[in-house]
């Protein structure tokens, strides 16, 4: 039987996974969703933000830089 927190830990990889494809596909409304204004470990969206350097579009790399940072 699956613990409440190992549900979550799932959930958590697979949002992050779909984040990351969002970014790779550059689609902006799909990325601004599975965000929904949650913060995230800074070394997640670093990761990220190299990620979205990659593709080259500002408008993706704003959005990543605008998440905020867990304390």
């Amino acid at each position: 039987m699956e613990t409440n927190n190992t549900h979550k830990h799932s959930q958590s990889i697979a949002n992050f996974a779909a984040i990351k494809t969002a970014i790779a596909n550059n689609e902006q409304t799909l990325l601004k969703e599975l965000i929904a204004d949650q913060a995230m470990p800074e070394l997640e969206k670093s990761y990220l933000i190299d990620l979205a350097g990659l593709g080259n579009d500002p408008a993706i790399l704003k959005i990543i830089k605008d998440i905020p940072v867990e304390k």
